[in-house]
């Protein structure tokens, strides 16, 4: 779905086709989440769940008022990108910058690269799946931490 949402630009751009398409993605990643985080205790899936709440509104709001453009960073994004594939261990540094870089993105404006108003399917990919990638971060490290 993710591919087909990314790729098709008459998929995500045609109302209610898009609509239907980030719903079923939702499901599916939903549905794969809850999967991922039942093999964790609920102690520390809220606890998790409470500091990815913390973090994605904190980055937000600097998103919103930063003057810094993270938008012109896609480059060294997609590299990084490429080295977190390659070594995991890097994402629990740096999991928060791509929330920044969608959420500028989104949002437009002075901002060197920004999403047209007819992408707001893609905006709102990009940050959900930013968001569930940080979660998924979160409960790593929380259940490592209860572990040891």
């Amino acid at each position: 779905m993710m591919i087909v949402l990314v790729c098709c630009d008459k998929v995500r751009r045609t109302f209610p086709v898009n609509l239907i398409c980030l719903m079923v993605f939702t499901l599916l990643e939903s549905f794969l989440l809850g999967t991922t985080a039942s093999y964790y205790g609920h102690d520390e899936v809220m606890i998790a769940a409470g500091i990815c709440t913390f973090v994605c509104l904190g980055l937000t709001i600097f998103a919103f008022q930063t003057k810094w453009d993270f938008t012109m960073f896609g480059g060294m994004l997609f590299v990084a990108l490429l080295v977190l594939v390659c070594f995991g261990f890097i994402c629990i540094f740096i999991p928060g910058r791509y929330l920044v870089f969608d959420t500028q993105m989104m949002l437009g404006g002075k901002h060197r690269y920004s999403l047209s108003p007819e992408e707001y399917i893609m905006a709102a990919l990009n940050i959900y799946v930013d968001i569930v990638l940080l979660f998924s971060f979160i409960l790593d490290i929380v259940g490592f931490a209860n572990r040891g």
